[in-house]
């Protein structure tokens, strides 16, 4: 019954679009199973090939190295002979990057060795499975089109499987999960249309970067997925796509207006980027962010420079995030929902979880992700637990689960901010009858946050803080002392000193340190820089 509750009050949430595609494209797969159904790689069609004009993009790290050995999320793999294109002992999301084909566009990759690595998969492609899904179909098609342009490369064989495969995009557009995925669709879209010059891929990326960047672009400029790694992800997107329209004479009806639409959306996502970018040029890496997966801010404002893409400058509002500055500190607080209600597959159990440089250092921080396979590393690192916020019990305050599932889910109520104070309380616990509110009071050198829990019954609370591996700390008099700052308490019942895993990338971590403070009722924390 337990798990029922839990598949209803994840359910709820899903659009109908997404139940409707989610129905239709199973129903589909049984039928071709039966028909026996198989996409068609050899056909050929007259091709109209656009010689498009791009200005340098953003470099990509390198992942392919001549030894034919391939790394991604830090794993690294050598292929003796021919290249398994399949090679799933990684997981899935290492083949999916060894799919996207992003080393094309690394430094100093040799043309004709992009062009063997390009046949290699064609050549095997009535084999391949997970490629052929449509989120590293959609990656493909921009990397390709962007690493045949910059060469001058003109392949008909190329041209056919690539047409081919934009083919198979338009069959299988991601609208039963929407979010980033339905967005890259339209990104790929829109490059196969001008480089294909096929008015019916440029009315199919219309149709959906409109609609799309409307509602998942915040009026503060956040991506409305709430990670600022794929806030990155999507802005090095919508940079790309400007470098396309602006650069190319070939307009499609309607373009100048998606021209207009990609420039404001570009300005409010850097503008939320550099609020959120700390002083040593990183992002802080709320729910699902890692590092080395999106491009650095520094590197995004860069290309926006050359793009001629202006900066506003935006408050912090809609996406829950608030950040604070001092000359000796910067402090980032989340006092903003799960969301998005229907797509909440890269959020955490994180309600008021904050994250702190001194002195221009990672000084507490996020625990961080490093996998996203559903395994008990990531059950641990999306949960209440994992963050520097308050679990009551054992309750956790929103219902995380799988890999990418969240049930019942915490709510922001009572919402209240000044230049130097905000409180708030969330619903994450009222179905044990308790209610927890927090204030964060900032001042030049020192942040206070005030934790009442609010219940029927006394419950005992924990509040979690987790410190960088670079942070050397000890407990003296009841109180922490560290290298960039001491911790006071009151009301604390008991202080735990313990050992956590801090994720500094994917499949990689370290040890490091972090606090739990039993309390009743209330506690408040000082933290001195």
């Amino acid at each position: 019954m337990k798990k029922v509750f839990l598949y209803y009050h994840t359910l709820k949430y899903l659009k109908f679009k997404q139940i409707r595609y989610r129905t239709y494209y199973a129903m589909r797969v049984r039928w071709r199973k039966l028909t026996k159904f198989k996409y068609d790689f050899n056909s050929e069609k007259k091709l109209t090939i656009n010689s498009l004009i791009l200005l340098p993009s953003i470099i990509n790290h390198a992942s392919f190295f001549p030894d034919n050995s391939f790394s991604f999320l830090n794993l690294e793999k050598t292929f003796d002979n021919e290249i398994d294109w399949n090679y799933n002992e990684y997981g899935k999301l290492w083949t999916y990057n060894l799919t996207y084909f992003e080393y094309l566009n690394q430094s100093e990759i040799h043309p004709e060795i992009g062009l063997r690595l390009i046949r290699d998969f064609i050549q095997q492609i009535d084999s391949i499975k997970d490629g052929l899904e449509p989120f590293p179909i959609s990656l493909r098609i921009m990397n390709w089109v962007k690493f045949l342009t910059k060469n001058n490369i003109q392949d008909a064989e190329i041209d056919q499987s690539l047409y081919i495969q934009t083919k198979i995009l338009t069959d299988r557009l991601e609208y039963h999960l929407l979010g980033n995925h339905l967005l890259e669709n339209g990104f790929a879209l829109l490059f196969a249309a001008y480089y294909f010059s096929d008015e019916k891929f440029y009315k199919k990326a219309l149709a959906i970067l409109q609609p799309e960047l409307e509602e998942q672009i915040l009026a503060d400029g956040a991506h409305f997925e709430l990670s600022p790694m794929y806030h990155c992800l999507m802005l090095y997107r919508v940079l790309d796509c400007i470098n396309l329209i602006s650069k190319n004479t070939l307009y499609f009806e309607n373009a100048r207006y998606l021209s207009e639409i990609l420039q404001e959306k570009a300005t409010v996502m850097l503008a939320w980027l550099r609020q959120m970018t700390f002083q040593n040029g990183d992002f802080p890496r709320l729910n699902d962010s890692a590092i080395g997966i999106a491009p650095r801010p520094n590197q995004l404002f860069n290309y926006a420079t050359r793009l001629n893409v202006e900066i506003e400058d935006i408050a912090l509002k809609e996406s829950g995030y608030r950040k604070f500055q001092t000359t000796d500190y910067e402090c980032v607080v989340d006092v903003g929902n799960v969301g998005p209600d229907y797509i909440p597959g890269h959020a955490h159990s994180d309600t008021f979880n904050f994250v702190i440089h001194s002195k221009g250092q990672p000084f507490i921080v996020d625990t961080g992700i490093s996998t996203y396979e559903n395994d008990e590393n990531r059950h641990r690192e999306r949960s209440t637990s994992a963050h520097n916020t308050v679990q009551v019990g054992e309750v956790e305050q929103s219902e995380v689960w799988g890999g990418f599932r969240v049930a019942r889910r915490a709510k922001i109520s009572n919402l209240n901010e000044t230049k130097n104070t905000i409180k708030a309380a969330h619903t994450g616990y009222t179905r044990i009858s308790a209610t927890h509110e927090r204030e964060f009071v900032f001042s030049d050198k020192k942040i206070i946050i005030k934790d009442d829990i609010q219940s029927k019954k006394k419950r005992f609370a924990r509040a979690f803080i987790h410190f960088h591996p670079d942070i050397e700390l000890r407990l003296e008099s009841e109180k922490i002392i560290t290298n960039l700052g001491v911790l006071t308490f009151q009301n604390c019942v008991h202080i735990d000193v313990e050992k956590y895993l801090y994720a500094d990338g994917f499949n990689k971590r370290r040890e490091s340190t972090r606090i739990i403070l039993t309390f009743e009722d209330e506690l408040t924390t000082s933290i001195l820089m």
